[in-house]
């Protein structure tokens, strides 16, 4: 979400809206597939408090997947409900991804803007430190001899 308050009333693509007759209309399939569906597992409407189904748009996209992947590609029930959960997983994990890149983004940010500040704390009366480059000259060191 954004930040701003969403309209209760404003429908989205996840609004349990169609009652089954009209979802079975919408994807093609029969009330009773669809009641298949939802036993099986791969398309979970919302129920109404009296336990009837609602579907979404989503939903109905989902339906119609399900029926492409089981007719023109020939999967089983099994395989799709497993390629649908693969594919949520896949989703929530990108989601997690862009969370997380997210927030690297800003400790880095943040990072830049504290070393900035230590940067500019430092005191411009201290000598830079320069590298003394490596000789392979020897100093020998005698004291002097003390006087009698």
């Amino acid at each position: 979400m954004d930040g701003r308050r969403r309209n209760p009333y404003q429908l989205t693509d996840e609004s349990p809206v169609y009652v089954i007759s009209i979802a079975a209309q919408l994807s093609g399939l029969h009330p009773q597939t669809l009641r298949q569906y939802d036993r099986l597992g791969l398309v979970s409407p919302d129920r109404t408090a009296g336990r009837g189904r609602r579907y979404s748009a989503r939903d109905i996209e989902l339906l119609r997947t399900v029926q492409q992947l089981s007719q023109d590609e020939g999967i089983n029930l099994a395989g799709i409900k497993r390629i649908i959960e693969l594919e949520n997983q896949v989703a929530a994990l990108q989601q997690r991804v862009a969370e997380l890149s997210a927030a690297v983004d800003g400790a880095a940010v943040a990072m830049q803007q504290r070393e900035a500040q230590v940067h500019a704390s430092y005191r411009r009366d201290l000598v830079p430190y320069q590298d003394v480059q490596q000789t392979s000259a020897l100093v020998v060191w005698r004291p002097k001899k003390p006087k009698d």
